[in-house]
């Protein structure tokens, strides 16, 4: 049902900043104009969407998610990316600077990002900068353009063209500049000398990948790379965190007053390395899965306020990339490419895990939409559901099911650890800025910059 400029949406369940509550939300020209008690709004001339005990939801705001175009679209493309991202809820996108030919390490990359995203996007799109060996000088022009900040590699990237920060002297120079300018640096920590020394055994068992990509390596990068924070001033956010062992430097370094946060995703907090069958390598990522008691203590981090998002680093390729034996290959975890599928399902596969452990959706909203959307400074305008913030708006049923079919979902390429399993939410509707988001309609989403 289309909604019109000025449109009533009402629910018994409205996740709201303070809470969730029996409300009437007043849309107007894309904006929420007002937030009222529950049957308070006359609706007169107005179109009621009138959504009973079904959730309403700020849209969630996905800062990690590499949608590969152009260059690699075979693997993702900027359409099925953000029609996945609007069918599981997620209103705003952040693109991640590699994968994609050429990266945005320069004015002209994100150039060529922009031009591709044209006339593409169903939900609204940012784009992270890359900060790679040599490209100094380019930081500040691409900052003043509008990428939300810079990540950086402390590992290989498993993209040529997108070479990590091989030495000290590369992460130091590299944050210096972003604290000059004020810039957001984002890093995926993991120390190459711990991998390089760990136990390399190629093959189907996912145990023997687990020992290659050990916890020492995010601890040994997580730790150079808050010295260097130190060091410099900068403002630094640790990419996926999957080890617990990360946590305790994370809170001695806030405790000394590094400006330091941290994000995890829905595969570290609803899968675990024992039950990822032999050779099924849609299971793969950097760093990876890991045991059942990792996964509690990375739950109460969450509880205790330690994660300031959860988001998908939605990662996908194409299935001969992942070498998946039901699709003819040899599921080899140490050849296959790494990267979890899954940006379409992460609110359902929170949600059941969060409900298991007896959390609430004001918990989820929190770590899924106001949080991500603090962490690059859209506070005022995403990520809840407030006077003057845009209508980007989530109907959820927190009690449906969905039995996860991959060819079914809108990512590019039917690849998912998700596959076969049932989780707990359905997506009944998502609007953006009032408008419902039609995956068979025209795109109206928008390309945003950094406030």
């Amino acid at each position: 049902m289309p909604i019109g400029d000025t449109a009533v949406i009402r629910s018994r369940r409205v996740l709201l900043p303070d809470g969730e509550r029996p409300a009437d939300v007043l849309v107007r020209a894309g904006k929420i104009e007002q937030v009222a008690p529950h049957g308070a709004l006359p609706v007169g001339g107005r179109q009621l969407t009138d959504l009973g005990g079904t959730a309403l939801l700020p849209g969630l705001v996905d800062t990690h998610v590499h949608v590969n175009e152009p260059g690699r679209t075979d693997w993702e493309g900027f359409a099925s990316a953000t029609k996945a991202a609007a069918a599981g809820g997620v209103t705003t996108v952040v693109d991640m600077p590699l994968n994609s030919i050429p990266p945005t390490t320069t004015v002209a990359g994100l150039a060529a990002k922009r031009k591709a995203a044209d006339g593409q996007a169903w939900v609204d799109l940012g784009f992270w900068g890359g900060a790679v060996p040599g490209n100094t000088g380019d930081l500040e022009p691409l900052h003043r353009a509008g990428v939300f900040g810079f990540k950086s590699f402390l590992a290989p990237s498993g993209v040529d063209e997108f070479p990590h920060l091989a030495t000290p002297a590369d992460l130091e120079s590299a944050l210096a500049e972003q604290a000059r300018i004020g810039a957001l640096a984002i890093i995926h920590a993991e120390d190459p000398a711990v991998l390089a020394a760990a136990p390399q055994v190629p093959g189907t068992h996912y145990r023997d990948f687990l020992a290659s990509r050990p916890d020492d390596a995010e601890a040994a990068a997580v730790a150079a790379l808050l010295a260097a924070a130190r060091r410099t001033g900068a403002r630094v956010h640790v990419l996926h965190v999957s080890s617990a062992a990360v946590l305790p430097l994370l809170r001695r370094a806030r405790a000394d007053g590094v400006d330091v946060t941290a994000e995890t995703c829905p595969h570290y907090l609803t899968l675990a390395a024992e039950d990822v069958p032999d050779g099924d390598t849609a299971f793969k990522c950097c760093p990876p899965i890991r045991d059942e008691s990792n996964r509690d203590l990375l739950w109460q981090a969450l509880a205790d306020g330690e994660f300031a998002a959860v988001v998908s680093d939605h990662s996908p390729s194409t299935p001969d990339l992942k070498l998946l034996a039901r699709h003819g290959g040899s599921g080899d975890f140490a050849a296959a490419w790494g990267g979890i599928a899954s940006l379409q399902l992460g609110l359902p596969a929170v949600w059941t895990e969060a409900r298991r452990r007896g959390h609430t959706l004001a918990d989820v909203v929190r770590w899924m939409s106001a949080g991500p959307a603090a962490l690059v400074g859209l506070t005022g305008t995403k990520g809840a559901i407030a006077p003057g913030h845009d209508a980007d708006l989530v109907a959820f049923d927190p009690d449906g099911e969905l039995t996860v079919r991959a060819e079914r979902l809108h990512h590019k390429n039917p690849v998912t650890p998700y596959a076969g399993r049932t989780l707990t939410g359905l997506v009944r509707r998502t609007w953006l800025r009032g408008r419902p988001v039609d995956p068979d309609g025209a795109p109206h989403g928008r390309q945003i910059v950094r406030p």
